[in-house]
């Protein structure tokens, strides 16, 4: 029953989209019913209300499968509603109270979108407005216009920003500068699907450090950190722009390698030879039904087996 409450919750970038939508539809209701000034356009503020509402209920029945080219169309949608509302508004302080709409437009779009993407839905939504507000407006109203505007577009740059950067920081290992096991785990799925729905091969390749522990009980552990980062820059730099290397935990990473079999997978690790240690690795290719958890076990399964047999060569070797 939990599994189905789960599926059935709007996830926030489309509860919150759909929240914008009813509110402003609410709004223009209320200047439908009870108008401020004789000349309001009542016709408009009933119609936009009706597409509002409509439309909040729309974006929360679609949930989770609003896609997001859907999410940036409805978010376009609402600041071109917003543009033909300031070029009707009849008072000076109606088009400078759209202010509240266009900041929650570009924080909504800081917040969701990529930075390039935030900076043009803020863009579109204060200058169709803009458009809008100079049929109305007086040119008393000019400089509180603008100064609307520019706070808008610096608030939604700023935000941006600072998503952009809580999000890297999130999703990168401090110490290596790579991928952490939640980024990798969360590219690495979206990569598979897209695997198994093209039949394109992809393999996973977990790595293991050959007695690291040694090195941090000798040398200490700051020195086992410098071994770690000099590994990763190795690797990183013999790996193409499309492969995902990670840091899983510890002394053990992660390869996601699209468009890459089994033998493709071998080339690769020969590339990443070398380097200030010894390691192992496990390679599983992507089969029908695979999700990426059983690519990791049988990767892991793989790099113990091969572990195992390197000591029991040493072991008979050495009787």
């Amino acid at each position: 029953m939990d599994e189905v409450r789960a599926d059935r919750r709007v996830p926030a970038r489309v509860g919150l989209l759909a929240l914008l939508y009813g509110s402003g539809g609410l709004f223009c209701l209320a200047g439908a019913l009870r108008p401020v000034d004789p000349e309001t356009p009542v016709a408009l503020a009933g119609g936009l209300a009706v597409v509002g509402i409509g439309g909040a209920v729309v974006l929360l029945l679609r949930g989770g499968r609003l896609s997001a080219a859907g999410g940036h169309t409805a978010l376009v949608v609402v600041s071109l509603l917003v543009a033909v509302l300031a070029s009707r508004s009849v008072t000076a302080v109606g088009v400078v109270g759209l202010g509240p709409v266009l900041i929650a437009i570009g924080l909504y779009a800081a917040h969701f979108c990529s930075l390039p993407a935030a900076r043009v839905h803020a863009g579109l939504a204060v200058g169709t407005t803009s458009v809008g507000a100079a049929v109305s407006l007086p040119s008393t109203a000019a400089l509180p216009w603008v100064i609307t505007a520019v706070s808008a577009l610096l608030l939604t740059e700023a935000h941006a920003r600072l998503n952009r950067d809580l999000r890297t920081d999130a999703a990168t290992d401090p110490l290596t500068g790579l991928a952490n096991r939640r980024a990798w785990e969360a590219e690495a799925g979206r990569t598979l699907a897209r695997a198994l729905r093209s039949e394109e091969p992809m393999t996973v390749v977990v790595l293991d450090l050959d007695d690291f522990k040694a090195v941090n009980d000798r040398d200490g552990h700051s020195a086992g950190d410098r071994l770690l980062q000099e590994v990763a820059g190795h690797w990183q730099a013999r790996l193409r722009t499309a492969d995902l290397l990670g840091r899983y935990g510890g002394d053990e990473f992660v390869l996601c390698l699209p468009a890459t079999d089994a033998p493709g997978a071998q080339e690769v690790l020969e590339r990443l030879a070398g380097g200030p240690i010894g390691w192992s690795a496990g390679t599983a290719t992507a089969r029908a039904g695979d999700s990426l958890a059983t690519l990791l076990q049988r990767a892991d399964a793989e790099l113990y087996a091969g572990k195992r047999r390197r000591t029991t060569t040493r072991r008979d070797g050495g009787s």
